[in-house]
């Protein structure tokens, strides 16, 4: 039997980890900030990553050697983005009498993922939030991921696959959205899929030929707002890291889910910047249309992640995920109407 303090549960790693003594710098206070697959830590200099141990139809966190895997490939591939930022994994650790350390004790009871600290007000939601974002402020974020895009290798995947993923996702959400539990609109969802179908029917030569190109690529996965820090070195974080299939994106596809974002943030002109950049960086410029599609597609995933809180308890009333539904959905709906006129 393994001895009782190498079964800490997650209740007593956050505790230890909410502790500044814990920590080499010693701080006053440690904030704690829970996600739905990770609690961060955050200390002045530094934020620790500790990911919960939960398993999923599309993640495998429930195994110690499976939590420091995906610790270790979040910094791998964080580093393309933001290097500076991503220091390395850190093993939570206790000593024969109990006490938990970073990299000290004997026994390993978890694995973290150390992080600089980045400034809350530089991240680009932030930013959006507090007032009118200044161009120039962004050109520097829309370089550095332009750079990333033009170097990727192709993901190396068969343009059948490609549009194989992009059916199975209008499927897919739409079968969730549709689910009676949720009392979403049907008429709306409806719709929304029908056109998105329609795209891909009348246009699979342009799909397919995106794949052809070398644009599909192992990209970043999950391309918000909140993921960029805008500043002279600019930093793009949080890469998806826990399944690669998730992060086989058509480039185009990735720079139309953040466009999505700061259109519900209300600043749809701001993701031009990124596009503007992409276009001058790789000499391949996305027809308005397949964007649109791209956007709608996007809308509708989120609208799903959304609806999916109302099933679980968290930090909002059941009402505020389906709002942030409805308005993914409407989102999904206006960017339809670009595409449905065609290239």
């Amino acid at each position: 039997m393994p001895p009782f303090h190498m079964a800490l549960s997650l209740r007593e790693k956050v505790a230890c980890l909410g502790n500044g003594d814990l920590y080499s710098d010693a701080p006053a206070t440690v904030e704690a900030v829970e996600t739905h697959m990770s609690w961060v830590f955050l200390t002045r200099p530094y934020a620790w990553k500790l990911k919960k141990p939960v398993r999923y139809s599309f993640l495998d966190y429930s195994t110690l050697a499976a939590r420091r895997f995906y610790c270790e490939e979040e910094v791998r591939i964080n580093c393309r983005l933001a290097q500076r930022i991503y220091i390395g994994t850190a093993a939570l650790t206790v000593d024969t009498s109990g006490k938990a350390q970073i990299n000290g004790g004997s026994d390993v009871v978890d694995y973290l993922v150390q992080m600089i600290r980045l400034p809350h007000d530089n991240m680009l939601d932030r930013m959006i939030q507090a007032g009118p974002v200044p161009v120039d402020a962004v050109r520097a974020a829309a370089d550095l991921l332009a750079r990333f895009y033009a170097n990727a290798p192709p993901a190396g995947v068969a343009p059948s696959d490609h549009m194989a993923r992009l059916r199975q996702s209008v499927r897919e959400n739409t079968e969730e959205l549709a689910s009676p539990r949720f009392g979403l609109p049907l008429t709306l969802i409806r719709e929304v899929a029908a056109a998105q179908t329609s795209f891909i029917t009348r246009h699979e030569d342009l799909l397919q030929d995106r794949v052809r190109r070398g644009r599909v690529i192992e990209a970043h996965g999950d391309l918000r707002p909140e993921h960029i820090c805008i500043g002279p070195e600019p930093a793009i974080i949080d890469c998806l890291e826990f399944n690669r299939a998730f992060r086989i994106l058509d480039t185009a596809e990735e720079l139309s889910y953040l466009a999505i974002e700061c259109q519900r943030l209300g600043n749809s002109g701001l993701a031009d910047v990124f596009v503007d950049a992409y276009m001058r960086e790789t000499r391949d410029a996305p027809a308005p249309a397949l964007l649109a599609f791209y956007r709608s597609l996007h809308a509708c995933l989120r609208a799903k992640i959304a609806i999916w809180h109302t099933l679980e308890p968290n930090r909002h009333e059941p009402a505020y995920w389906r709002q942030k539904a409805l308005a993914y959905l409407e989102l999904a709906d206006a960017n339809n109407w670009p595409q449905a006129r065609s290239l």
